[in-house]
């Protein structure tokens, strides 16, 4: 006789460069384990299907949708949110250059938009527009006809230099 699934699984991620051990619900999505469980409120819900990337986070370093993904599938790995990329309070040059562009309109995108930008700018420093584009095309935003965003995706990239 095998035994059955657990309901329940302790995990251990670094999340913002914080280690949380918890033990979470096998089917809890990681969006709401940063949202609920860690009050980790920056990260965004739209879509729950992976279409929107209003929830996009960094796992190991790369951008994925924070509602495609299991708790337990990030143990032993470690997220960035947003509320992670500026830790000292200070923003990045790529979140001024958001504010300085006028890259968000309602906001809802911009957590999203800002973890996929920022995955992007660390492989490729100085992107061209088109590289921008590629690179947000799993984001949506409703407000801003993504101009804006390109502009100070490649304006951040230029500061960096």
């Amino acid at each position: 006789m095998s035994e059955s699934p657990s309901t329940s699984r302790t995990i251990s991620v670094e999340i913002n460069g914080t280690t949380y051990e918890r033990e979470v619900p096998a089917s809890r999505l990681l969006v709401h384990f940063l949202r609920d469980d860690l009050d980790l409120t920056g990260t965004h819900i739209g879509c729950d299907t992976g279409n929107c990337g209003a929830c996009t986070v960094r796992l190991d370093g790369q951008p994925i949708k924070s509602c495609m993904l299991l708790a337990v599938q990030a143990d032993g790995h470690r997220v960035t949110t947003v509320e992670g990329l500026a830790p000292d309070g200070e923003l990045t040059p790529l979140q001024r250059a958001f504010s300085e562009h006028h890259a968000l309109q309602c906001g809802y995108c911009t957590p999203g938009m800002l973890m996929s930008a920022s995955a992007l700018l660390e492989r490729n420093p100085h992107p061209s527009e088109e590289e921008v584009k590629v690179a947000l095309q799993g984001n949506i935003c409703r407000c801003t006809g993504y101009w804006n965003i390109v502009e100070a995706v490649v304006a951040a990239g230029r500061a960096r230099a």
